[in-house]
């Protein structure tokens, strides 16, 4: 296991961000993202064409971030390959050396940049942490054993504001993840009301709640638009009547200060959307930086 899964085993308040491939072969350009969260992160989320969009293969770029000395979470959706192209690569993830990984369903082609793209999704989110569970155990999904099983740290993601997102989380907990990444929280009210369900029910699942870095009034109200995305009208007022990307910052270090308070919350996962910077922003505002290591972590 990497040492992402080593700080949260050790009870290390966690942070993660994302890195979003480029839509181009351009190794230089994930070295250069991944050198910007070297040393803010505790692991960055490596992303499988985020929104429907082509983007350079998640597995591969995941290798040029470790190398570039972050450490990966590949992201894998159900949207674009069946359960034997997943289970193939999930394979070879393991043989490179990968293993975090955070399982979706992933967004459908029609909302992207290919929308006659066949919706594969053989898969959906449980089922796939299913797999990759099945994998680690030893087995393939048609019950064909894995001589070498695979190590993996298994993710999922929640989205606390979602109509009956308890039970799914909880089908997705007893799937197989280990730990679970959220959609933006922006109130922590209703979040600790999901939180407080999800902890009656199991209390070893490590949780990341998300924290959305907003850049504009604009931005903030293009994604109130979207459907199931819980922005409240106050952080809408705030961005339209504050100084832009500033006010973006604080409201982010506010919820990570609030959220951290909150018992059973095990570290907070950075949405920066094309805005990398701003996560060392956040996270020093927040005071959590510098980073432990677990070398350090162990001797405490």
């Amino acid at each position: 296991m990497g040492s992402f899964a080593s700080l949260l085993r050790q009870g290390e308040f966690v942070l993660t961000a994302e890195l979003n491939p480029p839509k181009s072969a351009a190794a230089s350009v994930v070295r250069r993202r991944a050198e910007v969260l070297k040393g803010v992160v505790d692991a960055v989320n490596v992303t499988d064409s985020s929104r429907a969009k082509v983007a350079m293969a998640a597995i591969p770029a995941a290798v040029l971030v470790r190398d570039a000395g972050v450490e990966p979470i590949v992201q894998v959706t159900g949207r674009d390959r069946n359960r034997i192209a997943i289970q193939a690569d999930l394979l070879g993830a393991a043989a490179l050396g990968l293993p975090n990984f955070l399982f979706m369903t992933g967004d459908d082609p029609k909302e992207g940049d290919h929308p006659d793209a066949v919706h594969v999704r053989d898969l959906d989110g449980v089922e796939l942490v299913r797999a990759a569970a099945s994998l680690r155990d030893g087995k393939l999904l048609n019950g064909d054993e894995v001589k070498q099983p695979p190590r993996y740290f298994i993710g999922a993601t929640a989205s606390p504001a979602a109509p009956k997102d308890v039970e799914r989380t909880i089908e997705k907990i007893a799937a197989g993840a280990q730990f679970i990444q959220t959609q933006p929280v922006f109130d922590v009210t209703p979040f600790s009301q999901w939180l407080t369900e999800i902890r009656r029910r199991d209390k070893d699942v490590a949780i990341l709640a998300g924290v959305l870095v907003l850049r504009s009034a604009d931005q903030a109200a293009r994604l109130a638009k979207i459907p199931g995305f819980a922005l409240p009208e106050q952080i809408r007022t705030r961005m339209r009547d504050g100084s832009g990307e500033s006010e973006g910052i604080a409201i982010a270090i506010e919820s990570v200060r609030a959220l951290r308070a909150l018992p059973g919350v095990n570290g907070v996962h950075i949405y920066s959307i094309e805005w990398p910077e701003a996560v060392a922003l956040v996270a020093r505002g927040a005071g959590l930086l510098p980073r432990p290591t677990v070398k350090e972590v162990a001797t405490a």
